[in-house]
């Protein structure tokens, strides 16, 4: 059937018609873009809906390039410590879901940040034992590069003071007594992973479908996702997606990230990138080069400033990173590699170098730390730098003191970045941050947390209103090689678009952003979500 979208103030991202009216889709498609007189008296007909904007904010669908569905999925499920100002909350919420769970049974869920707690530090492993010592727990910081557990975890791991810890990981040890304090660091946490029970499908696709439909209520008509690791490996993860979005229609655009340890199973099923079709296809081989900023674990060129020693953690070595890249490139396959600290920025590009991309754009994950010189080397069109504004909202102003008053002239620097030619495209990585692409889009703006009122961190590198929106909408196509059919709103394009009860563009006060809603998700051009 024939839509005609009309009645709305319609931001194309398209610089040969920059605003219009109205919009007319047929197949999923946009076929034609301009007045609503026109549209109308051209494309009406008798089997043609018209679907009344009543004057609201129109832009193409807003893209999430780097989020953890999965782990979003799992916050239905676990425990969410999310926002917990200090100890005390923290070990109560605990308690409290102790209370619920019977003897033996997991304690799983995440979110904490000691940044936020305005009492105490990080529980210790005997606090953690005093209010969950029948259950075994593994809570996540909110950057995922640490976790804590207490001793009913490291019993069922076997632990002992020899035990092998995987590459790039650390157990923290009590520098008095060398027994852990319960604070996991990286990879040490699989010691922990393997051992927790898998959820059902049944649980796990329930608690998917419920993250899908809360993207989509946020604006969201893509999302390039990295879940193989929590959701079973290669073939549960296309399968669980391929039933929600291809099966039941539920409409979110995915782009699957697959985790380097699965490159064997993508080599034997023949599931490479671009495998799949416009709804759900396979995307580009995940590896992390180092960890972040709340423990240290970013890998800089020169130590941290409030710590001499520690110049953070490669989670694997050049000649590793090398072999990694090396076996994607052999299927064809782009990479996207976590690079929060210069020096694993450095190392990644070295070996890129080795390997240039043919088909397909290779990304930098988050790059929050750059230089001069790494700017030069990612201005190319064949590499994106996958950016994180909201990030700037939760690390100001405490990572000021870990990277000094030099580096941070260069941290979080998407102007500096766009004005080098670096492509740019923004994402959550929620549940890091909120699913919300608004709080990013504020964030790239204002450069500063909500209700704060100040000029802003480091300003000269705030983007305007369209830059902003641009990391979501037409740059968030490039990393897919997809800007052909996604990311503005153009004739034969698909016709994804978001509505705003408010028009960011003309907005007085930035801080407006936190106020408006999302009035429909459009996808395909069906409205899959409507306030």
């Amino acid at each position: 059937m024939r839509k005609i979208f009309t009645n709305g103030i319609i931001y194309t991202f398209d610089n040969i018609q920059p605003v219009v009216e109205a919009v007319v889709v047929e197949y999923g498609r946009i076929i034609d873009i301009g007045s609503t007189t026109d549209m109308i008296f051209h494309w009406k007909n008798a089997d043609c809906e018209i679907i009344d904007l009543e004057g609201m904010t129109v832009t193409p669908g807003l893209t999430d390039s780097h989020i953890h569905l999965s782990m979003v999925a799992e916050n239905f499920i676990n425990l969410d410590l999310t926002g917990v100002t200090s100890k005390e909350e923290m070990l109560n919420k605990i308690q409290a879901r102790a209370n619920e769970l019977k003897e033996g049974e997991w304690i799983i869920g995440g979110g904490w940040d000691e940044n936020l707690f305005q009492h105490g530090s990080i529980p210790t492993i005997s606090e953690l034992d005093y209010v969950a010592p029948g259950n075994p727990l593994l809570l996540n910081r909110i950057c995922l590069h640490a976790a804590v557990v207490n001793s009913k975890a490291l019993e069922i791991t076997n632990y002992h003071p020899s035990i092998t810890v995987p590459e790039g990981g650390t157990i923290v040890l009590d520098q008095d007594t060398k027994r852990p304090t319960g604070i996991l660091l990286e990879s040490a946490k699989d010691l922990i992973l393997r051992h927790i029970p898998v959820h059902t499908n049944t649980i796990l696709k329930n608690a998917l479908r419920k993250a899908i439909q809360f993207a989509m209520e946020k604006g969201l008509t893509s999302v390039h996702t990295n879940d193989s690791l929590y959701l079973g490996g290669l073939d549960q993860t296309y399968q669980l997606y391929d039933e929600l979005l291809n099966e039941e229609k539920l409409g979110l655009r995915t782009n699957l990230l697959i985790n380097h340890e699965f490159l064997d199973d993508l080599r034997f099923s023949g599931m490479y990138t671009g495998y799949g079709n416009q709804t759900l296809k396979i995307g580009a081989i995940k590896i992390f080069a180092d960890g972040a900023f709340g423990r240290r674990t970013a890998l800089l060129s020169s130590p941290y400033t409030d710590d001499p020693s520690n110049y953070g953690d490669a989670i694997f070595d050049t000649c590793a990173l090398y072999e990694i890249v090396k076996n994607a490139r052999e299927l064809n396959m782009p990479v996207a590699v976590h690079t929060i600290g210069d020096q694993a920025l450095e190392n990644t590009l070295d070996v890129l170098d080795e390997f240039p991309a043919a088909s397909y754009r290779d990304r930098l994950i988050h790059t929050q730390v750059v230089r001069k010189d790494l700017l030069r080397r990612l201005a190319k069109p064949s590499r994106i730098a996958d950016i994180q504004p909201r990030f700037l909202a939760s690390d100001f102003p405490w990572v000021e003191k870990r990277l000094g008053p030099e580096r941070i002239k260069l941290s979080y620097a998407w102007k500096s970045m766009q004005e080098a030619g670096v492509i740019c495209a923004g994402g959550s990585d929620a549940p890091v941050e909120p699913v919300d692409p608004l709080l990013g889009i504020h964030a790239a703006v204002t450069r500063k947390t909500p209700g704060q009122t100040h000029s802003g961190y480091n300003p000269n590198e705030k983007l305007t209103m369209i830059e902003a929106f641009q990391l979501f909408t037409e740059n968030g196509a490039y990393p897919t090689n997809e800007e052909h059919i996604k990311g503005t709103i153009s004739r034969g394009k698909l016709a994804d678009m978001t509505v705003y009860s408010n028009n960011p563009f003309r907005m007085i006060d930035p801080d407006e952003l936190l106020t408006t809603k999302i009035e429909m998700t459009i996808i395909g051009g069906d409205i899959k979500y409507q306030k």
